[in-house]
Parts: structure tokens; C-alpha cells; sequence
């Protein structure tokens, strides 16, 4: 199995209902676990995991979003902080993560000012283009 369709796989379980998927084929297993991911990455420090700030149920909170395919870093290197944290301020233009494509690596800003309510990746995961990175709640 190629890395891309290892790729269409994982975005193909992700915008569906399923939520465990184990899979054996030849030279390899793939094990997808939507309800144990967020889980698992929280005690390696990775993911903030917080509770969410109150709002209304219907209300749809703003999103900064990937401008690129690539590798998300929440952290400027592994022995130095998380750029942000879930409960930390944001304004616009803050860096909030980095992008590695093509071995270029790419700030990403924030286009709008408030509090992090939300770490929608885990840090080195890879993230597609326009996908959801942090959910701001604005001021």
C-alpha cells in the first residue's frame, strides 16, 4: 500500500461514520481508532486536551485552517513549548503552528484574535490542505 493511499484511506475514515478500522494487508497493518486518537496522543503531550469554553450549541466557532498540504508542528522544535495552547490568547498574526512541505517550512498565523478553545491535530501529524488546525473563539 503507497503513502497516498494511505492517505485517501485515513481522510476516507475520517469523513465517514466509521470509527475503528483495522486493516491487514500484505507487508503491513493499518489501525485507525477516531475515539482512541485524541486519547492516546494527550499523555505524550502532543494534544491540550481542555474543556471546551461555554457557547451556544448552535453557535459555529472560527477555525484557523492549513494553507498547505504537510507535516503540522505545534512546537518550534521538541524540547521547546507549544506555540499555543488550549486557554491561551491569540492575536491576529500570531504564529500559531508550522507546516513542513517539500522540506520548506511554513508559519502559520492566525487570522483572527481570541482564545484558543480547541487543538483540532496532533503535533507531526499530516494535514491536508484547508483542513481544521485550531478552533479561536473570538473576542
Amino acid at each position: 500500500m503507497t503513502f497516498e493511499e494511505i492517505q485517501k484511506l485515513i481522510k476516507q475514515v475520517n469523513q465517514s461514520n466509521i470509527t475503528k478500522l483495522n486493516l491487514d494487508f500484505d507487508g503491513g497493518h493499518i489501525d485507525i481508532d477516531k475515539k482512541q486518537a485524541a486519547v492516546a496522543a494527550a499523555p505524550s503531550g502532543n494534544v491540550a486536551v481542555a474543556a471546551k469554553p461555554a457557547a451556544p450549541a448552535d453557535a459555529v466557532l472560527p477555525q484557523i485552517k492549513s494553507p498547505l498540504v504537510g507535516i503540522v508542528y505545534l512546537q518550534a522544535n521538541p524540547d521547546q513549548p507549544q506555540y499555543k495552547k488550549v486557554g491561551d490568547h491569540v492575536e491576529k498574526g500570531d504564529v500559531v503552528c508550522v507546516i513542513e512541505a517539500m522540506k520548506m517550512m511554513t508559519e502559520v498565523k492566525s487570522d483572527i484574535s481570541g482564545t484558543i478553545s480547541e487543538i483540532l491535530v496532533a503535533n507531526e501529524e499530516v494535514v491536508e490542505y484547508d483542513q481544521p488546525l485550531f478552533t479561536v473563539t473570538p473576542e
